[in-house]
Parts: C-alpha cells; structure tokens; sequence
C-alpha cells in the first residue's frame, strides 16, 4: 500500500508567493528561464535554473550551475524569502485553469515504494536527465521538483480533502500571469495528518507517476549514492498526488521534417492503405475519439481514421501514438525510433493546433500529426502491465509551480 508522509517545507512568505513560484525547470530553456526572471530577483527559477546567474557561455550541466543553485538557495533562505515550516505538515495544492479545478495533496513519498513497484511507471528515463537532477539535489540538498502522482479516486479522500478547504482559509491564493489559479492550504492538525496517512496506507494500494519520472528516479539514485550516510529526508522524495477523475491530460502532437522521399499525393495514397482519409480543409482538425488523427499537410487539415488491423487490443498496441508510429512513421517514412530521430518533433497540447501549423507553413516541417489524448485508464493500464509508453505520449496541464512547496533532504 501507499506510504505517504507530512514533512517540513521550505516555502515562501505569503506576500512573496506569487513572484517566488515558477513555471518547472524542465519546460523552459535557459534562455526562456532568463527572461521570465529579468526584473524579479526572488523568482525560484535561479535555483532550478541557476545558469541564468552565469555567463551564457556556461555549460549547463556544469559543477558551477550546481553549486550557484545551492548558494541561491542559502541566499533565499538568508534573505526571509524562504522560511522552513515548524512542524511536518500536509499541504492541499489546487489549480484552476479554464474554469476547470483540480486539487491535490502535497507530501513526501517512499523511495521504496518506488522502487518495489508501489509507485508504478509508465516511461523510460534518459540518463542525462537524470544526471542532471541527481547533482542539483545532492548538492543543493533539496528536491525542488514535483513528482505528479495519480490514484485511483477515493471519496473517503476527497471528502476528507474538501471539507479542510472549506473550514480554511488558503495560505497562498494567486493568479499567475499565464491566467491559471494556484492556491494552497497548510493540513497541520494532527488528527487530520494521521487520518490522512491511513487512508492512503490502507485504502490505495499503489500509484502512478504521471509526470516527474527523470525526478523520481533521479531522487532514488541520489538516496542509493547516500548509503548509510542518508539523512532520513533522502528516504522520501516530494510528491503531489492527484485522484484520477480530476487529472486532465491534453494532446502530445507531432511534426516531422520530410515525407521520406514520397510526394503530397503518394504520401496520402500511401497512407490510405492505413486510413481512411477524408479531406478536411482550412479549419485546423481536432481528433474526437481514440483511432482518429489530423494531418496537416500542404495549408490543408486532413481527418484519417485506422483500419481495422492497425491495432490490437493490448495495451501498448492499442495507442494511437502506437498506430501512428507502426503505420506512417515506420513504413513510410522510415522513423524507426522517435527518441532519437532528428526528423521529428514534439508539439505539447498547450500550444494548439495553430502552433503546427505555424511549423508546417514557416517550411521547417513537411506535415503535422494531431493526435486524441491518451486516456487516464490507459495510463493505468500500461503501468500496470510493466510497460512503458512511447516517448512523449502525455501532456499534463495545468503544472505545478516550483518554488513554493520544497523538500530539503539534508536532516
């Protein structure tokens, strides 16, 4: 069963929560991080990506970057823009973005459970990513990126979780500049945290990292390289977790440079052996269900919808990132491995249909695929089989803002 724990956070003064939070290391570029943060020295991005403090020559992956994170950090802590929690607490984390809420609770979970399984995957990590946060959390001494975790939804959980936002009031309530709401409630009642703990250890059996994996993993290795000199906070790794009907997963789209040799009109004879095809026009084609695909080819939409032997019923093989791969990229155009293969790319949901077809018509890319989410249950389903997805299949929105809810593992 799931073993979760209530733990200190280093956080921001309330008046400072809003310029403190910041977008997650790993959806920015280092130049992107150093414009968000111009003008704003308490921006949490100089210590997820502290590279901006340094000259732009500076090897990211660097010892400096690193060490320059640590000593922000200190500095942050110096400076009363960061202060530790007296006492562990849980923390109540909701995001409202399009009118649609989403709440989770916020603690530490199990290195453990991960690795015995309790905390299931669903992707592959790249070792440099994982490399990456391995030396900014063994040297800065905290974990200051959010592993996203789903369970199956529990109303015992969500009635408990619901009743405390009503009888209190938020710590932090704010509006961020890209228009989602972020508000926080501190669980610190005792009886709360037991009867919180208990739900999850007896109650949910397992769950599902949704987004975090190079995080998770990265936490893991940094507690295997402690040994027994490990405080027990690298026993623990910070987690938000999220019930199942709340999640929102959007579309993870694709955009490939060339059609493999083969013209507009042989690339869709060709593929119709796959789909069916039917020409759509101007207006940009958003898949309605599961089996059905846009393709942007040539200032034209086109909807294909599988054949029948295109799939099968497993749960890897019945992905439409799966069909998509097996069919047009493999066969026609010769991408045999999307994690590699410079002639893809990757065009997360958040940035609309418009953003593919800004790829295609600037003649950077050839066609562009849109592709139906993948489902919540069929998440569950790959990671409860032990298989991984293919790369770049989810795209989980609104994110959680670093910053504001911090681990330290140093104690």
């Amino acid at each position: 069963m799931a073993i979760i724990k209530p733990f200190k956070a280093l956080r921001p003064q309330p008046q400072l929560a809003k310029q403190v939070a910041s977008r997650p290391y790993d959806v920015l570029s280092s130049a992107e991080a150093k414009t968000e943060a111009q003008g704003n020295p308490a921006s949490f991005l100089h210590i997820t990506k502290s590279e901006i403090d340094l000259p732009e020559s500076t090897d990211v992956h660097s010892d400096i970057v690193y060490q320059q994170a640590k000593e922000n950090l200190t500095a942050f802590i110096n400076r009363d823009i960061l202060f530790r929690e007296s006492k562990e607490c849980y923390y109540i984390y909701q995001l409202v973005m399009n009118g649609k809420s989403q709440t989770g609770l916020v603690c530490v979970s199990s290195v453990a459970d991960y690795e015995n399984g309790i905390i299931k995957k669903h992707e592959f990590t790249r070792p440099e990513k994982e490399q990456d946060r391995i030396n900014h959390i063994a040297i800065s001494g905290a974990q200051t990126g959010n592993v996203f975790l789903a369970y199956r939804n529990l109303d015992s959980i969500d009635q408990l979780i619901a009743e405390w936002q009503k009888s209190k009031s938020p710590v932090y309530d704010f509006l961020a500049d890209d228009g989602i709401q972020h508000t926080i409630w501190i669980v610190n009642d005792d009886k709360k945290i037991k009867e919180l703990s208990g739900l999850f250890e007896k109650q949910v059996p397992c769950t599902y990292i949704a987004d975090g994996h190079h995080r998770a993993a990265s936490a893991a290795k940094v507690r295997a390289a402690l040994g027994n000199k490990a405080f027990e906070g690298a026993d623990y790794f910070l987690t938000t977790l999220f019930p199942s009907n709340q999640l929102y997963i959007m579309d993870y789209n694709r955009v490939v440079k060339d059609l493999g040799g083969l013209t507009p009109d042989n690339f869709i004879k060709e593929a119709s052996a796959y789909f069916t095809i039917e020409l759509v026009g101007k207006k940009a084609y958003r898949p309605e269900s599961i089996h059905s695909f846009g393709l942007y080819l040539e200032k034209n939409w086109y909807k294909l919808v599988a054949k029948s032997g295109t799939y099968t019923n497993d749960p890897i093989g019945v992905l439409d990132i799966t069909i998509l791969q097996n069919t047009i990229l493999d066969k026609l155009l010769g991408i045999k491995d999307q994690r590699t293969d410079k002639r893809i790319d990757f065009v997360g949901g958040i940035r609309g249909l418009e953003e593919l077809e800004k790829r295609v018509d600037s003649g950077e890319m050839a066609a562009a695929f849109s592709l139906y989410p993948v489902t919540i249950d069929q998440l569950f389903a790959i990671a409860d089989s032990g298989n991984v997805m293919p790369p770049k299949s989810t795209w989980f929105e609104p994110k959680l803002r670093d910053g504001l809810l911090t681990h330290l593992i140093g104690e």
